[in-house]
């Protein structure tokens, strides 16, 4: 475990850079917001903006926007006509958000509720390409459920935090509620055929997964 330190300082040191405006962005979160390490941050960022560039999505859902980093680096790779859903529950960064959004320049890209996610993406008339589940760990399993049927046959979906700070490698006794909800997440997806995913220990952990 005295590893992970020096190999995230490393995968950092290879990554291209945040841009001014991701950079300020971040240490503004570390500054000014409860909860930073909610954040995706360098690397992890990257890594989201790399897969909507690869994948050109037209309609990209996130759940769960926080400071708007994530959402900035998924509508990098949006076309002209592209649109991202992006839905959080507290509405005090709502304008910290806009903010950031007017200034990458994807204002008019990015849609953003404020609600419960659950009740917002069944509302929402769209077929997705992409979705981003970075929202509260208990509603994962539920989020999957209600958002398979507005994701199109070989869609994919990146679920945030699958290995909870470590927690799930921890006997059952020691996890907290949080790590045992990402278990059932995980054990929810591999047991699903219509799905195939891989597990990637990019920070703390994103499950990747593609409808058949």
């Amino acid at each position: 475990m005295e590893l992970l330190p020096a190999v995230e300082a490393f995968a950092e040191k290879y990554t291209s850079a945040e841009s001014p405006l991701l950079y300020k962005l971040n240490r503004e979160t570390h500054l000014k917001v409860e909860l930073p390490h909610m954040l995706s941050g360098h690397v992890q960022g990257k890594f989201l903006e790399m897969v909507s560039h690869m994948l050109r999505p037209r309609r990209i859902l996130e759940l769960g926007t926080y400071t708007g980093y994530s959402a900035i680096c998924l509508a990098a790779g949006l076309p002209d006509d592209g649109v991202l859903h992006t839905i959080d529950i507290n509405e005090e960064l709502e304008t910290l958000c806009h903010q950031y959004f007017e200034a990458s320049g994807y204002a008019d890209k990015i849609k953003m509720h404020i609600g419960k996610a659950a009740e917002v993406m069944t509302s929402l008339d769209e077929m997705f390409d992409l979705v981003f589940i970075d929202a509260d760990k208990a509603g994962y399993v539920h989020y999957y459920d209600l958002v398979w049927e507005k994701l199109r046959p070989g869609g994919f979906i990146l679920a945030d935090n699958v290995l909870y700070h470590g927690q799930v490698l921890q006997p059952e006794n020691e996890q907290g509620s949080q790590a045992k909800a990402m278990i059932r997440f995980c054990e929810k997806v591999l047991a699903d055929d219509r799905a195939e995913q891989v597990l990637l220990t990019i920070r703390d952990g994103i499950l990747l997964i593609r409808k058949k």
